[in-house]
């Protein structure tokens, strides 16, 4: 089966003359076009360098610009010269300077005897198209592009939006149905012939001359028209990143090229010596008589893409901030807020600790240094326990946290007298799971030695910066799993609440904990209450507590339940 090269040269001409001597020295006839914009000097030595090649031509140069009519009119010349003057190639594949082999020729040449009459060209309907960059499928072919989408980003848009606006639009010729794909195809002589032979062929030309980008829809549309049968497909493994820019192959992934089983490449760096050395030299290449698998490094790409746009879950880097909103999570693992259970419980830290294993840390925002487990003044990555440091950025100092302790369990203390701006990020973090006991700061507060106006003011404080705190873990868009009691309702029945906490925090700790901490004292704590309602400050987050009465008052029978409010 013969076969035929169309070569565009742009740059990296050295590279491109070793690709061409491969093809054309295991007999397949190679057709060049090079860039009129490269240096002649680089010109010149090229096509010295291939002088002793026999089966191969030069055709004249033209100036070539990205997604322009010049890549078509190139490659129309080269492939007319190709069919005139070799007429045994029955495939034709267009290929650039910056290709390279993966497999021998004769592998390729074996796969085309066996698909005699089958033209390889991605080709498919704009309709049915969601991989274009650019926000432009049909209006590529119904639109006017007077203006360069490089050179005159500007003018272009607004050229667009004009035409838009007035419904301007071109007219699709006749037979003509839009299709786009990936410019590098292998044709069989029939179709390339039919293509250049037709009737129409000038009238085409026009059209197509005005679209955007017509590289990637002037043969995928034309082809249609005379293929008898067409596999939308390329030969030519080739990726793009999510801007539309072609993937550049480096030395590092001559084992990932090796897997594909593809025939062809693009594109590759030209300093990439050890991928030329491998797949040009002969005595590397053993035959496969696989057909191509591009799919076996399709996910890894697609992975990588990933990867790169969205990142990883928590992980937060100098070299890809991410913009809020656009992540897919906010922390990298599960982690615990605890808002009031130190006040209440006594020994609620080395408690929780023994009884979930999770490393449990104390206030880490408080408002004088962060409260690392076993009061280190360095935790895990270098995070200092400074305020100043941490405040900085305080979500940054979270997740990073988190980050650099994967694995291990975080659990920390919060409250009223903590700062308040990681409120919001902790409630919008799918991976936290906030337990409040709400108006527990009151507890420290009675038993503290202070005058009770002074008191009262603290009190009063406190209360409104827990009020905005419970008011936002109340609202809709809250992602985490927040569970809130009154001081009144936990204390009745402080151990049944500790165990559905500890079964909530996973497997690490028993469902049953045999031993539980002991409630503070809490006598006298309802007339204090009434004491601060009297003079002013009327208490609203701890509950029912009987002026009278040190316990709050409830109903021997009918036990309050606890307020699920996400899950």
């Amino acid at each position: 089966m013969g076969l035929g090269f169309v070569m565009l040269c742009h740059t990296a001409l050295e590279r491109a003359a070793q690709t061409a001597r491969y093809w054309a020295s295991a007999g397949c006839p190679v057709v060049i076009h090079v860039d009129a914009k490269a240096p002649a000097a680089e010109v010149l030595a090229f096509r010295n360098s291939l002088k002793d090649v026999p089966n191969l031509k030069f055709v004249p140069q033209i100036q070539c610009y990205w997604g322009t009519w010049s890549l078509i009119e190139a490659t129309l010349s080269a492939s007319k010269i190709l069919l005139e003057s070799f007429p045994n190639a029955q495939h034709v594949c267009l290929v650039s300077g910056s290709c390279l082999p993966l497999r021998p020729v004769s592998d390729l040449q074996t796969y085309l005897a066996d698909h005699p009459e089958t033209d390889f060209i991605e080709s498919v309907m704009t309709r049915h198209v969601c991989w274009t960059a650019g926000g432009l499928d049909l209006e590529r072919f119904t639109l006017h592009f007077p203006f360069s989408w490089t050179k005159q980003k500007r003018l272009f848009d607004a050229y667009v939006t004009v035409q838009r606006a007035f419904g301007l639009r071109r007219k699709i010729p006749e037979r003509v149905v839009p299709h786009m794909g990936s410019q590098w195809w292998c044709l069989t002589r029939q179709t390339l012939t039919a293509l250049l032979e037709d009737p129409d062929h000038a009238k085409f030309n026009r059209y197509f001359r005005g679209i955007w980008i017509p590289d990637e829809a002037y043969f995928q549309s034309l082809v249609r028209l005379y293929s008898k049968n067409i596999e939308s497909r390329s030969l030519t493994l080739s990726k793009f990143d999510p801007m539309g820019r072609p993937h550049v192959f480096y030395d590092d992934h001559l084992q990932l090229l090796r897997r594909s089983d593809c025939f062809m490449v693009r594109k590759i760096w030209p300093k990439a010596n050890q991928l030329y050395h491998h797949f040009l030299a002969p005595e590397a290449l053993t035959h496969q008589r696989a057909a191509p698998a591009p799919g076996k490094i399709t996910r890894l790409f697609a992975q990588a893409g990933e990867r790169r746009t969205r990142g990883r879950p928590g992980l937060y880097m100098q070299s890809r901030f991410p913009d809020a909103g656009r992540e897919f999570g906010q922390t990298c693992a599960p982690y615990s807020i605890f808002c009031g259970f130190s006040d209440v419980l006594q020994g609620f830290a080395p408690w929780l600790e023994k009884a979930v294993g999770g490393r449990v840390h104390g206030h880490l925002f408080a408002k004088d240094r962060a409260e690392f487990a076993g009061n280190a003044p360095v935790y895990n990555g270098c995070l200092s326990d400074s305020a100043s440091l941490r405040d900085h950025n305080p979500q940054s100092f979270l997740t990073n946290l988190l980050w650099n302790t994967r694995g291990e369990r975080q659990v920390f203390q919060f409250g009223p007298r903590d700062q308040q701006d990681i409120a919001t990020f902790i409630a919008q973090d799918k991976n936290a799971q906030i337990a409040v006991i709400s108006g527990a700061w009151a507890v420290p507060l009675f038993h503290l030695d202070q005058d009770f106006d002074q008191k009262r003011e603290t009190a009063a404080q406190l209360q409104r910066i827990e009020t905005e705190f419970l008011t936002l873990l109340r609202q809709p868009w809250v992602r985490a799993h927040v569970q809130i009691w009154t001081l009144a309702d936990f204390v009745e029945n402080p151990h049944g609440q500790l165990q559905d906490i500890v079964r909530h925090l996973g497997p690490n700790g028993p469902v049953r904990p045999t031993e539980m901490p002991a409630v503070v004292d809490l006598a006298g704590l309802g007339p204090f209450l009434q004491r601060l309602r009297n003079h002013g400050m009327p208490p609203m987050l701890m509950g029912d507590f009987s002026p009278d009465q040190s316990e709050p008052s409830a109903h021997p029978h009918t036990p309050r339940p606890k307020i699920l409010l996400r899950g």
